[in-house]
């Protein structure tokens, strides 16, 4: 029984797939962004907020740890030189997948794995504040064309079919004339 082994196989040994993660994370943490298919992106996240998060931490021991999972010893000193400036106020989710089209060879689903920075975080802040920005406006300006959010008054609602008399004549000559097919003369 494979019970709580959480980890995914990826169709290789222990020791394939380790060094698989070890090499894709040291490439993503060096270029910023790689390709790869959807299940390795899935697999490489939680590898890569552990590192970014041991760089965080920032002592001997931390560095130990990541240095025993990146490859690269210039690539472990960048992830360590300055994590707080790079990952402000962020927990996890240090990784960002993009969709891409499938692979031409087997159609394997593919992503594009790119590591999120402060220039990342700030567009996703600017444009969230856009939208709230956007929201008061179209909310003062209902406001001001209207008493929205004030109760109705009672007497003003229609309470008889005869009192919403509406004239669909013109509506109806239009979808009579939308179903012919657009022919709007009457000599046929």
């Amino acid at each position: 029984m494979r019970h709580r082994k959480s980890n995914i196989k990826l169709g290789r040994t222990a020791s394939h797939r380790d060094a698989m993660l070890r090499n894709m994370a040291t490439s993503l943490l060096e270029y910023r962004r790689i390709e790869t298919t959807v299940s390795k992106a899935k697999a490489v996240k939680p590898v890569i907020d552990r590192l970014v998060t041991l760089a965080k931490r920032g002592d001997l021991h931390s560095l130990r740890q990541a240095a025993a999972m990146v490859t690269k010893s210039s690539v472990l000193r960048t992830l360590f030189s300055e994590p707080e400036e790079n990952y402000p106020n962020r927990v996890s989710g240090y990784v960002q997948m993009a969709r891409r089209a499938p692979r031409a060879g087997d159609a394997a689903p593919m992503v594009i794995l790119k590591m999120v920075d402060k220039d990342t975080v700030k567009a996703a802040t600017g444009s969230s504040r856009r939208r709230q920005e956007d929201r008061k406006k179209r909310v003062q300006a209902s406001r001001k064309a209207g008493d929205v959010g004030k109760a109705a008054d009672i007497g003003s609602v229609p309470t008889a079919a005869s009192d919403l008399a509406v004239d669909f004549s013109s509506t109806e000559k239009t979808l009579l004339d939308d179903k012919s097919g657009g022919d709007t003369s009457t000599e046929k």
